[in-house]
């Protein structure tokens, strides 16, 4: 669909929840560079809408440039949510980012503003979407501890494996390098005694979804082309910045694509190049990934890509 067609249809739908006494909420998502944020800031600007973030990490302060961060000037006065809340070694699950982004929307519709979830992490999206209920398992310290040494030991890769084997589908929702989120699966299917389990329940809002497409050739181009962009705006600086102020290089934000292989080129482990190729080649697998999952949503309103920004 052309995106004047989507703003007719949401146009519609808006008035629609109006008229029921309804809660709207408009979804966007898409792999990585896909242009998530020019369509968010379009149509918070056209529909006296709120940005909600739903990037697992652009909730971290001071991780600005690794994350594609959307800029003060780029917001151009709009307002935006779950950007640049916590301190990077602060814990933030699944279930913090339910309750946040409910929290978050339900302020956005009391000021009968339009909220709008935005971001490319499809574990956050289906928290909302489907309205899963998060295991009530408390948190296993002496567990994580033991998975902690054991990631420290051996690597996110191996760990990665021993999720791989006891809870196959959580793993395959899960980033290998993302070893917060593996730790927390592994808690909750070891102390559960079995694999983690979403149930869902009855849609919170009415839903107006927005997915972006391109074709995967063209998409890897403008990954390319945007990691490095990255660097040149001072990526290096910003790892070692980071790295100054005492964020260990092991804790969960700082395993993210891009801050990893910059770390192994500030211990000397590789040159830049080999780093910025590495960025590249694994945000290309990320994005691969995410558009698996996405293919899996239902009543999505799809904006190809010549007319995405």
């Amino acid at each position: 669909m052309e995106t004047s067609e989507i703003f007719q249809e949401l146009s519609a739908f808006i008035e629609q929840t109006a008229r029921e006494g309804k809660k709207p909420l408009v979804v966007i998502f898409g792999p990585t560079a896909s242009g998530k944020t020019a369509i968010s800031l379009e149509i918070a600007q056209k529909f006296n809408g709120e940005i909600i973030s739903a990037d697992s990490r652009q909730i971290y302060k001071y991780m600005d440039i690794g994350t594609d961060k959307v800029t003060p000037a780029q917001q151009n006065g709009i307002p935006h949510h779950l950007i640049d809340e916590l301190e990077p070694n602060q814990e933030f699950t699944v279930a913090d980012f339910k309750r946040a982004a409910m929290k978050a929307i339900e302020e956005i519709l009391r000021r009968r503003n339009l909220p709008i979830l935005a971001g490319g992490t499809g574990l956050y999206l289906n928290t909302i979407l489907q309205n899963y209920q998060i295991p009530r398992v408390p948190p296993q310290h002496d567990l994580r501890l033991q998975l902690q040494k054991y990631y420290e030991q051996d690597g996110a890769h191996e760990l990665f494996k021993i999720l791989q084997e006891k809870d196959p589908d959580a793993a395959a929702r899960i980033h290998p390098n993302n070893v917060r989120y593996v730790i927390r699966a592994l808690e909750i299917n070891i102390a559960g005694n079995g694999p983690k389990v979403d149930e869902k329940a009855e849609p919170m809002y009415e839903v107006f979804s927005i997915g972006l497409e391109w074709p995967r050739e063209v998409l890897y181009e403008r990954i390319n082309g945007r990691v490095d962009e990255l660097v040149n705006r001072g990526l290096v600086n910003e790892v070692k910045t980071l790295l100054m102020r005492g964020f260990d290089e092991k804790i969960p934000a700082m395993t993210s694509i891009g801050y990893q292989e910059i770390i192994a080129y500030i211990k000397g482990n590789c040159t830049l190049e080999e780093a910025v190729e590495e960025i590249k080649k694994n945000t290309r697998n990320y994005a691969k990934r995410q558009l698996t999952w996405f293919r899996h949503y239902s009543d999505v309103h799809w904006i190809k890509s010549e007319i995405c920004n």
